[in-house]
């Protein structure tokens, strides 16, 4: 698929490296193909590379998966829910309390962005 993966690496492990793709999917991934999950990338045969990226074809991944969270976060933006808010203004998103935490992204903003929204 024209991503390079580390060497020395298990296979598993070495699948997360591209985006769209956790520990959970490179598991169920190599268990459907039947390919040893603790193998190395280096010691892959060319067939089980072919399986592997057929079966990795199916799924969005890399930009289009980007691309899908982007346009997700930016309908919600447009309509001015709760959530499209809290991504305006760069605040914990699902529910976290900002009191303790949440620091860095209110010494981005800066204290003059983040109370306003707060008050509402």
């Amino acid at each position: 698929m024209g991503h390079v993966l580390p060497e020395n690496k298990s296979i598993w492990i070495g699948l997360t490296t591209i985006y769209g793709i956790w520990l959970k999917k490179s598991d169920t991934v190599l268990a459907k193909v039947k390919v040893d999950r603790m193998k190395k990338v280096k010691d892959i045969t060319e067939e089980e590379q072919k399986k592997i990226g057929d079966e990795i074809r199916t799924f969005i991944l890399e930009n289009d998966l980007k691309r899908e969270v982007a346009f997700a976060i930016k309908r919600l933006k447009e309509i001015k829910c709760y959530r499209g808010m809290r991504h305006n203004v760069g605040l914990p998103v699902r529910g976290q309390v900002t009191r303790k935490n949440a620091r860095t992204a209110k010494k981005l903003l800066g204290r003059n962005k983040v109370r306003p929204v707060l008050k509402k």
